[in-house]
C-alpha cells in the first residue's frame, strides 16, 4: 500500500531533450505549439518515475506544485473509497494532470497513484504559468481542454473525409450512377400540346423521342421550345417530330461524367440521353454534372419534393447519405448534421404522406403526423428505424387512416428506414388516436410509471409535429408538459430507470468495453448518447421545458438548475462528440456485428480515444447529479 512519503523526490535527472521533444510533439497541445515553446517545456521539465501503486499527488499535500506529462505508463485518479464503483479516471501516455488543481493553485480533490510503472515529465506551476502566457495554444488547452480536444477531433475528421469527398465527386463517375429517375419519353407522332404538358407535369427539361422499336430518334428541350415552337408560331397540334432536334448525341451508361461534359461542350447541348444495351436508361443534364461537384441541400430536398413515385423516392433517399458524408468533409458539426439529416428525412416523409394521401383520397389537414424518438428530437443519424404516430382530427374514423399509415410505413421501409420492431408506428391502432385518447394515454404513463410506461416515455415524450394539423400536437404538448412536471413520483421513476445503464467506465477509470467478434467494443447509443438523452428529457420535464431536442433541453435547464455555463456546455459537447462518432462509423460502415452503433476502440485515432474517455467522465458526472437529485 502506498503512503504519503512514498513519492518522487526533487533533483532527479533531467530528460534527454531531443527524445522528450519528440514525445511531446506526438500529442496535443504540443503538436500545435510553436517549436520554441515545445522546447521550452522540455527544457524546463525533469524526469520522474513512479512504481506501480506509488502515490503521486494527494489532497493532504496542499496546493499542487507541478504539472505532469505522462511519457509511459498510467496514473489513476481516485476520490476515495466511496467512489471506487465509479469515481476513478485513468491518465495515459500523452496526458497532462492535474490541470485544474495547478491552474487554481489549490490542493487536488483526487488522489493520484501510478496504476503501473510510469515515467513522466514534471514542470513547476510557475513554469507552466509562464509558458501559458507565451503560448496561446498551451494556455487555451489548459483552460478549455475538452473543447480543445473536440476542435482537434473535428479537424482530424474533416481532413479524413475531405479526400473521400473529392474522390466521390470524381469526373470518373459512370453515367449509370448519375441517372436518378426513369426516363420521360414519347412517340414521334405525339402532339406538341401533350409533350409540353408532360414536361411541365413531370418537371423535366427535356423530352426524348423514341421510334416504335424504342430507339432514340430525337429530343426536345426547354430551350428548344422558345425558338422552334414559340417564336416559330408552330401550332400545338403539330407532332413533336416536326420540331425535335436531330441527330441526338447519346452515350452508353458505362461512359463517364467527364465524357458527358466534353460532349456537351463540343456539341453545345445541355442534355445527353444515356443508353444501356442500346435502350434509353435516362438523361444526364448539365445540372446533374454540376450537382456531382456540389451536392447541395437544395438539390437533395428538391429531388425528394419532386419525386413522383416510390421508385424515385428510393433513389433520392440514397443521396441523403452522400450529402451527409460531404458535410462531414466540410467540417459540419454533429448538431447541424443530424438536424439536416432529420430535415431531409422530414421532406422525404412529407412527400410520401402527400402522395399516399392523394391515392387514398384523404385530407392531411384532418390529422397530425407525429415524429417520435430521435426524429422527434431532430437527432437522426444515418442508421435509424422509424418511430411515428398519428393524431386524428375531430370526427375522423380510424380505419381509413390506418390503411393510409400502413402504406406510408411500408414505403419508408423501402426507402431505408426499417419498420419499428416494437411496432411504434402510425399503422398500429395504439398509435393512431384522437387528441383525447392521446391525453388519456400520456396521463396513464405519468400516473402509474410501470417499466413499460417508462420505456414508452423515452420514445413518445419526444414527439414533434411533422405534417398535417400541427395545432393538434401543440395542444397535446401544452397538456403533457405541466402534467409531468407536477408529478414528482413519475420524475423519480424516470430518473431511476435512466440510471440502470451507467457510463461505461470501470473502477480504474478505463473505458469498460465488451468483446464482440474478438474486438473491444462500445455501443455509442446504448452506452453513450442515450444516457445524455434520458437526463436531458428528465430535467426538461422537471423544469417545464417544452423543447424536444437534447441540446436545446440541456441549454434550457442549465440556468434554472444553477449549473455554471461551462458545465452544461460540457454536457452538450459530450453529446455532440458521441453523435459524431456514431455518424462517422455508420457512414464508413465500420460498425461491429451488424449493430450500427457499436464501434471497436482500435478504430479510433489517439485524439478521439482520449476524448472519448473525457466524454464518458462527463456522462458519469451527469448521472451522479441525477443520483443526488432523485435517489434520496
Amino acid at each position: 500500500m502506498a503512503h504519503p512519503g512514498d513519492r518522487h523526490t526533487p533533483g532527479q535527472a533531467g530528460p534527454d531533450l531531443f527524445s522528450a521533444i519528440d514525445e511531446l510533439r506526438r500529442h496535443p497541445p504540443f503538436n500545435q505549439m510553436a517549436p520554441e515553446h515545445v522546447r521550452e517545456f522540455a527544457a524546463a521539465a525533469r524526469a520522474v518515475h513512479f512504481r506501480r501503486g506509488q502515490l503521486v499527488v494527494a489532497p493532504e499535500d496542499g496546493p499542487v506544485r507541478e504539472l505532469f506529462f505522462i511519457r509511459r505508463g498510467a496514473v489513476t485518479g481516485q476520490r476515495g473509497l466511496s467512489d471506487l464503483a465509479g469515481g476513478a479516471f485513468q491518465y495515459e501516455a500523452g496526458d497532462l494532470f492535474p490541470v485544474s488543481a495547478v491552474l487554481a493553485q489549490r490542493a487536488p480533490t483526487t488522489r493520484y497513484s501510478a496504476s503501473e510503472d510510469t515515467e513522466a515529465l514534471a514542470i513547476s506551476a510557475e513554469q507552466m504559468q509562464a509558458l501559458a502566457a507565451r503560448s496561446a495554444v498551451f494556455g487555451d488547452f489548459l483552460n478549455r481542454r475538452i473543447l480543445t480536444f473536440l476542435a482537434l477531433s473535428r479537424t482530424a475528421l474533416q481532413t479524413a473525409y475531405a479526400s473521400r469527398v473529392l474522390a466521390e465527386q470524381s469526373w470518373e463517375t459512370p453515367l449509370a450512377q448519375l441517372v436518378h429517375r426513369t426516363p420521360v419519353a414519347c412517340a414521334a407522332d405525339t402532339p406538341l400540346r401533350e409533350v409540353l404538358q408532360r414536361m411541365h407535369d413531370e418537371r423535366v427539361g427535356a423530352m426524348v423521342v423514341l421510334d416504335a422499336a424504342g430507339a432514340v430518334v430525337g429530343i426536345l428541350t426547354r430551350s428548344d421550345v422558345l425558338h422552334r415552337v414559340a417564336l416559330a408560331e408552330v401550332p400545338l397540334h403539330t407532332p413533336v417530330s416536326a420540331v425535335m432536334v436531330q441527330p441526338v448525341h447519346t452515350l452508353p451508361s458505362e461512359r463517364t461524367a467527364q465524357e458527358a461534359a466534353l460532349l456537351m461542350s463540343a456539341q453545345g447541348v445541355r442534355h445527353v440521353p444515356v443508353l444501356q444495351q442500346g435502350r434509353l436508361m435516362g438523361v444526364v443534364s448539365e445540372r446533374d454534372l454540376f450537382a456531382l461537384q456540389r451536392l447541395s441541400l437544395k438539390h437533395v430536398s428538391s429531388r425528394l419534393r419532386d419525386a413522383r413515385d416510390l421508385g424515385e423516392m428510393r433513389e433520392a433517399a440514397t443521396e441523403i447519405q452522400a450529402f451527409a458524408r460531404r458535410l462531414l468533409g466540410q467540417g459540419v458539426q454533429a448538431q447541424q448534421l443530424t438536424a439536416l439529416i432529420s430535415h431531409l428525412n422530414d421532406v422525404l416523409t412529407g412527400r410520401l404522406l402527400e402522395l399516399t394521401a392523394r391515392r387514398h383520397g384523404l385530407d392531411l389537414r384532418r390529422m397530425c403526423w407525429l415524429a417520435l424518438g430521435s426524429e422527434g428530437r431532430n437527432e437522426q443519424t444515418i442508421a435509424t428505424d422509424q418511430d411515428n404516430a398519428l393524431i386524428l382530427g375531430e370526427g375522423q374514423e380510424a380505419a381509413p387512416w390506418l390503411a393510409f399509415a400502413r402504406e406510408v410505413n411500408e414505403a419508408l421501409d423501402a426507402c431505408g428506414y426499417p419498420l419499428c420492431k416494437g411496432d411504434i408506428m402510425a399503422s398500429n391502432p395504439a398509435c393512431c388516436l384522437t387528441l383525447a385518447d392521446w391525453r388519456e394515454r400520456f396521463g396513464h404513463w405519468i400516473e402509474y410509471g410501470s417499466p413499460q410506461d417508462l420505456l414508452n416515455a423515452s420514445i413518445y415524450f419526444d414527439f414533434r409535429a411533422l405534417a398535417g394539423d400541427r395545432a393538434l400536437a401543440e395542444r397535446l404538448r401544452e397538456w403533457v408538459t405541466p402534467r409531468a412536471q407536477a408529478t414528482p413520483r413519475f420524475l423519480r421513476q424516470l430518473a431511476l430507470n435512466g440510471l440502470r445503464q451507467s457510463a461505461p467506465l470501470n473502477w480504474l477509470g478505463n473505458i469498460d468495453t465488451t468483446e464482440v467478434e474478438g474486438r473491444q467494443t462500445l455501443d455509442l447509443k446504448l452506452q453513450g448518447t442515450a444516457l445524455v438523452v434520458d437526463v436531458a428529457r428528465l430535467y426538461a420535464l422537471a423544469n417545464g421545458v417544452s423543447a424536444t431536442g437534447t441540446r436545446e433541453r440541456l441549454a434550457s435547464v442549465g440556468p434554472p438548475m444553477g449549473v455554471p455555463p461551462a458545465e452544461h456546455q460540457a454536457w452538450i459537447g459530450a453529446f455532440d462528440f458521441l453523435q459524431t462518432l456514431r455518424l462517422r462509423a455508420q457512414l464508413d460502415g465500420r460498425t461491429v456485428a451488424g449493430n450500427p452503433n457499436r464501434i471497436a476502440l482500435d478504430d479510433l485515432h489517439d485524439i478521439d480515444r482520449r476524448l472519448l474517455k473525457e466524454v464518458l467522465r462527463v456522462l458519469r458526472s451527469l448521472q451522479q447529479r441525477v443520483r443526488l437529485d432523485y435517489e434520496r
